[in-house]
């Protein structure tokens, strides 16, 4: 990093008033997104460090309450480009502007004026004698180009009013008027005291970089106060920068917004944001494109780290491209896009989406990127072929080796071989016959197992029956034989007792003797649904109940099932 690196910790007044403050959002950045939680906290914390105990003579001049860093950089029109704080940045000047409109005209003492006329330097640029220049600029500009609202908050930084505005900017503006209005109800006198003290008594640490490079390293480091910084919205400021170097700014901003519209569709992360997704799947393909096996897998952001962002500065067009590839092909998996999938690849991709973890979808994006045509299609044989045997392997081998890891090797290998143009063999990693067959036989299904669900979702399937379920359906363990039925069975938890069923009805069905149950699998209880589930459709049908031999039987069917999808597959040694 380099060294010409300025640091030096200022008041919120120093920050904003200083003449050469003239700060920009700049279009890469995300949009706003504190809400009245995030404004509700940092109301509390100053208001409890500046007016301690409600008292305000209990404050020490000498304290210091610390806001968080800036980053910035001083960009070619010589504004101060702002890399990361950026949510702070624009509440602090909300928070501001409400101040000032609170003191309108009728505060005449000194201590009023004085304190309004310190907070009018911090909003607009002043001239020699610190008053606003007319017409009046704003020290805070906004190009962020996702952000549809960002014209509300400089009218509401130009005109203190937010009457019929409804973003977030003038949500949280009002909910600062709000606070301020209630504590000059309550103590008119002290009201000075609260906006002074956080003007000087309130710290930031602006970070001034050399460029924008050394501000985007910084920027990757840090955290939003309660918003943390996505992978993605770093990996955004790479491209962006490299698009502007082609003059294709405006088309980088307008496919960025595209992108992440499908990720918001698609991906529901635990962690991070949806179009993180996206980068993750696609560095599987790119790390199977350089050969890598290595099943230690670093941080997203490391990976794209490499070389000093290559792939998102010098690559920026193809990978960019790439990657609204890949996003429009989930995209498509899941809306279900029949004009896109048959029908059987529709099915085989539902039962991949019950697999006990998401490798499979790493796989299935090299194998993609890899096989796709000019127009973003696969051959439907070769791909329906890959989704079966990908099935198969992921499902024996995570009954063979029970742990995520394990199955790292042999898929990663896999990726490689696609990259390459090879079909998928897992040769190296085949299974003897009678172990996996006495594995399944000892395995233990029980509910809590990811791989019971994709057991019993991948037998639904197997039969050419059954009928693809409504997107959203819901789909739970049911025991045919009800758990709390008597007498109970000893093989009561075998996988031969176990269907998937529709929430609503497992839940209603749950307890009940067999014949009872049926009722509720073919709709003939009143105003209540039927299951989709073909199987047990035909079971209602056919039988009269589902006892102990019932169970051994329909295990022993599931098994000699999978074993011959194992040998279909060619993954027998």
């Amino acid at each position: 990093m380099s060294k010409k690196l300025s640091i030096n910790q200022k008041s919120v007044s120093e920050l904003f008033s200083d003449k050469y403050a003239d700060f920009i959002i700049p279009d890469y950045q995300r949009p706003y997104s504190w809400e009245e939680l995030e404004c509700s906290t940092l109301w509390d914390d100053i208001y409890n460090f500046a007016i301690p105990d409600n008292d305000y003579s209990a404050f020490d001049e000498s304290d210091e309450y610390f806001l968080g860093p800036i980053v910035v950089f001083k960009n070619k029109n010589g504004k101060l480009e702002v890399i990361d704080g950026q949510q702070r940045l624009t509440t602090l000047m909300l928070l501001l502007r409400a101040f000032y409109e609170a003191f309108g005209d009728s505060m005449l003492d000194a201590n009023s004026q004085d304190t309004k006329r310190e907070i009018a330097k911090c909003v607009w640029k002043t001239d020699a004698f610190g008053r606003p220049l007319t017409p009046f600029q704003l020290k805070i500009d906004s190009e962020v180009a996702t952000d549809n609202d960002k014209e509300e908050f400089l009218q509401i930084l130009q005109t203190g009013k937010s009457n019929d505005l409804k973003s977030r900017y003038a949500i949280n503006y009002r909910f600062f008027q709000d606070r301020i209005h209630d504590f000059i109800t309550e103590t008119p006198s002290y009201f000075p005291y609260l906006p002074i003290r956080i003007l000087v008594n309130c710290i930031l640490l602006p970070i001034e970089a050399e460029s924008q490079d050394t501000a985007l390293r910084i920027f990757s480091t840090l955290n939003d106060r309660g918003k943390p910084l996505s992978d993605s919205d770093i990996f955004k400021a790479h491209l962006y920068k490299a698009a502007s170097k082609h003059d294709a700014k405006d088309l980088f901003i307008s496919q960025w917004r595209d992108l992440e519209n499908i990720c918001d569709k698609i991906f529901q992360p635990q962690t991070g944001v949806p179009t993180d997704e996206i980068f993750t799947r696609y560095m599987y393909y790119e790390r199977a494109k350089k050969g890598t096996r290595d099943v230690t897998v670093g941080s997203l952001r490391k990976f794209y780290e490499a070389d000093n962002y290559k792939l998102l500065s010098e690559d920026y067009e193809a990978t960019f491209a790439n990657l609204l590839s890949l996003a429009e092909f989930w995209l498509n998996i899941h809306s279900r896009n029949e004009n896109i999938f048959s029908q059987r690849i529709l099915r085989r991709l539902f039962v991949l989406s019950y697999a006990p973890n998401g490798m499979w979808t790493y796989i299935t994006s090299v194998y993609f990127m890899h096989n796709r045509d000019n127009n973003g299609r696969l051959d439907e044989g070769k791909f329906y072929a890959f989704l079966n045997k990908l099935t198969a392997f992921v499902w024996a081998y995570t009954i063979m080796k029970p742990t995520i890891t394990y199955l790292r090797g042999p898929l990663f290998s896999e990726m490689v071989n696609v990259t390459v143009g090879k079909e998928i063999t897992f040769s190296q990693y085949k299974f003897d016959a009678r172990e996996l067959r006495n594995m399944l036989n000892s395995f233990i299904f029980s509910g809590n197992r990811p791989i019971t669900r994709a057991m019993l979702v991948w037998w639904a399937f197997n039969d050419e029956h059954q009928e693809l379920l409504p997107r959203g359906t819901r789909l739970e363990i049911e025991h045919i034989y009800a758990k709390n039925r008597f007498p109970v069975p000893e093989n009561i938890e075998a996988l031969g007792n176990k269907s998937m069923l529709e929430k609503d009805i497992n839940i209603r069905a749950s307890d009940y003797r067999f014949k009872d149950k049926a009722n509720y699998y073919l709709g003939l209880v009143p105003n209540k649904p039927g299951t989709r589930m073909h199987e047990l459709i035909k079971m209602a049908k056919t039988r009269q109940d589902f006892d102990s031999n019932d169970i051994q039987q329909r295990t022993k069917e599931i098994i000699d099932s999978f074993m011959n999808f194992i040998t279909e597959n060619n993954l027998l040694r």
